[in-house]
């Protein structure tokens, strides 16, 4: 069996569209486009998108993004806040509680690892 890379762009996935769970401010949409998924399920990646707007987050997965556009602030419960700009890239690991903010509309490439339950 051959297998195949992954090229981002290239003929790209049917993008799903949908609105955050807890909104806290702000009137969110999202856009994804995932370009894999592993034989397990547990492993995907592709783009996101996200218009202004400030939700709850509590992620169960391990997730890496790097930001293609936009500006977005992720606050931990603990009440730490971290900017994330165009060109950052940054991990956001299973356990992470808080809120995540786009201020202005954010584009990203993201991966993530979903362990099973």
């Amino acid at each position: 069996m051959s297998v195949k890379l992954i090229r981002f762009g290239s003929n790209p996935p049917a993008t799903e569209t949908g609105v955050p769970g807890n909104i806290v401010s702000g009137n969110p949409s999202t856009k994804l486009q995932n370009y894999y998924t592993d034989a397990t399920g547990q492993f995907f990646s592709g783009i996101w998108e996200s218009s202004p707007g400030k939700w709850k987050v509590s992620y169960a997965e391990e997730e890496f993004c790097a930001l293609l556009a936009g500006k977005a602030i992720l606050t931990g419960a603990d009440g730490m806040a971290q900017t994330f700009e165009t060109g950052d890239a940054f991990i956001i690991p299973k356990g992470f509680t808080g809120t995540w903010e786009t201020v202005e509309a954010v584009k990203k490439w993201y991966a993530i690892f979903e362990p099973k339950a």
